[in-house]
C-alpha cells in the first residue's frame, strides 16, 4: 500500500506499530507542540525587549524601531487574538516613544505607528484563522481515531491460546488509518486472522478495507470451513469494486489439533519461526489470485495446512515493511530483522521490528506498513516465573553470539 508497543488489551490507537498504531507517535507530537505554544507567548515579547535594548544601545531610531512589528507577527502563530493585539498595543506604545526620543519625524513616526497598527490587526486575523484550522483539525483527528477504533480494532494481548502483538502505520500520519488492515478474532471454529492489502490509497482504500473487515468478521464465525470464509469475501468483492481493483490478503485460522491453516490470496508470505528461533518463509504451494480478481483469473486459492506446535510464532504483514528502502534505496530485510529481535514476548518482538523499520526508512514511512505476530505458548510456561532461566529462543540466540 501506497496510519505502537505492547499494552496488553489497551483499547488505544497506536502509528509507522500489546498493540497500538503509531498515532500514538503523532499524539505525543501534538502534546509536545502544545506544551511548546504554551510557553512561546513570551517569545514575542523576547524579540520586542531585543529591538528595544538595540535601538536605546544604539539611538539609531528608524533603523530598529520598524522591527516592532516582528511581535504582533510572530504572535499570531502562538497566541490568540487577545494576545496579538496586547503585544502589538506594546509595540505601538514602545514605538512611539522611542521614536520621540531618538528625534524621529512626527510624519514618519505617525507612519511607522500605522505600520505597527496594520501589522497588529492582520495578525489577529491570522490568529483566529489559526484557531479556527486548529480546531477542525481536532474534529477531524476525533472522526479518525473513532473510525480507527471502528475498523482496526483493537487486539488484546492474548486471543485464544495465542499471546498476539499487532503494529500498524499509516503512511499518512494524522490520517491514522490507511488501505491496510488487519483482524485476529476467536470463533466457534477457532481464533482467525487476516492481514491484507487493498490496492489503492485514500477514502476508496478505506471503504474497501472496511468493506473486508465487515465480511471476514461475519463469515469467520459462521462458516466452519476457512475457504468459506475466502469465498464470501471474494464474492463480495466482486459485487462492490471496479475492474482495476483487488485485495491481497492471507486468511489464517487455528482449528486446534496444533495446525494452522493458511489461504494466500496473492499476498507477501507470512513468516514461521519454530521454537528454536528459525524463521522461513511460508510460500504458498498453489498461489492464488487477489481477492477480486478471481473472476478474471480462473484460479481458485487452496487451503495449506502448517504444523504449528507450542513456541512456535507467525507473522503477518504488508509489503509496506519489506519495500521499506533506505536512503540506499535497499529494501528493509525483515526475515533477518525478526530473527535478530524474536522473543517470547510478541510485543516485545514487534517493538524492536518497528523501530529498526522506521531507522530503516530515516524516521518516516512512505507507505502504509501492517505487522501482525501471534505466539503459541508452552502450556506450562504461564506456570513459569518471570526470572527463570533463558528460554529457548534467548539460549539460541547466545549460542549464536558465542559461536
Amino acid at each position: 500500500m501506497s496510519q505502537a508497543r505492547d499494552r496488553g488489551g489497551d483499547p488505544r490507537p497506536g502509528g509507522p506499530f500489546g498493540n497500538r498504531v503509531s498515532g500514538t507517535r503523532a499524539s505525543a507530537r501534538r502534546r509536545a507542540a502544545a506544551q511548546l505554544a504554551v510557553g512561546a507567548p513570551g517569545l514575542p515579547v523576547l524579540v520586542v525587549s531585543v529591538v528595544v535594548l538595540a535601538d536605546l544601545a544604539d539611538g539609531a531610531g528608524m533603523i530598529w524601531l520598524p522591527l516592532l512589528a516582528a511581535g504582533p507577527a510572530l504572535a499570531a502563530t502562538t497566541n490568540g487574538p487577545r494576545g496579538v493585539l496586547w503585544i502589538g498595543c506594546l509595540a505601538v506604545a514602545l514605538g512611539a516613544t522611542l521614536g520621540v526620543r531618538d528625534g524621529v519625524p512626527g510624519r514618519e513616526l505617525a507612519a511607522l505607528l500605522s505600520a505597527f497598527v496594520a501589522v497588529t490587526l492582520a495578525s489577529g486575523l491570522a490568529g483566529v484563522l489559526r484557531g479556527r484550522r486548529e480546531r477542525v483539525l481536532a474534529a477531524v483527528r476525533s472522526v479518525a481515531e473513532t473510525a480507527q477504533h471502528a475498523l482496526l480494532r483493537p487486539v488484546p494481548s492474548t486471543v485464544g491460546p495465542f499471546q498476539a502483538a499487532v503494529r500498524y502505520s499509516a503512511a499518512a500520519a494524522e490520517a491514522r488509518i490507511g488501505g491496510d488492515l488487519y483482524a485476529l478474532i476467536p470463533t466457534p471454529h477457532g481464533v482467525r486472522l487476516i492481514v491484507g492489502d487493498v490496492r489503492g490509497k485514500g477514502l476508496p482504500a478505506v471503504g474497501t478495507a472496511a468493506l473486508v473487515l465487515g465480511v471476514f468478521r461475519e463469515a469467520a464465525h459462521d462458516e466452519p470451513d476457512l475457504l468459506a470464509v475466502v469465498d464470501r469475501i471474494e464474492r463480495s468483492l466482486a459485487r462492490n469494486l471496479g475492474h482495476d481493483d483487488f485485495v491481497t490478503a492471507v486468511v489464517a485460522g487455528y482449528p486446534g489439533a496444533g495446525q494452522l491453516e493458511v489461504v494466500n490470496c496473492g499476498h507477501t508470505p507470512p513468516l514461521l519461526v519454530d521454537a528454536s528461533g528459525r524463521v522461513t518463509a511460508v510460500e504458498p504451494a498453489h498461489p492464488g489470485p487477489p481477492l477480486g480478481l478471481r473472476a478474471l483469473t480462473g484460479h481458485t486459492p487452496r487451503l495449506q495446512a502448517l504444523p504449528f506446535a507450542d513456541g512456535d510464532q507467525l507473522l503477518l504483514y504488508t509489503d509496506g515493511v519489506t519495500e521499506a528502502r533506505d536512503g540506499g534505496r535497499a529494501f528493509y530485510p525483515l526475515a533477518e530483522g525478526l530473527e535478530r529481535h524474536v522473543s517470547h514476548e510478541p510485543g516485545r518482538t514487534l517493538d524492536a521490528l518497528h523501530d529498526e523499520l522506521l531507522a530503516h526508512v530515516g524516521g518516516r514511512l512512505h507507505d502504509d506498513a501492517a505487522l501482525l505476530l501471534i505466539r503459541k505458548p508452552a502450556a506450562d510456561e504461564a506456570d513459569r516465573p518471570r526470572a527463570a532461566a533463558p528460554g529457548p529462543l534467548a539460549a539460541a540466540s547466545e549460542a549464536r553470539c558465542c559461536s
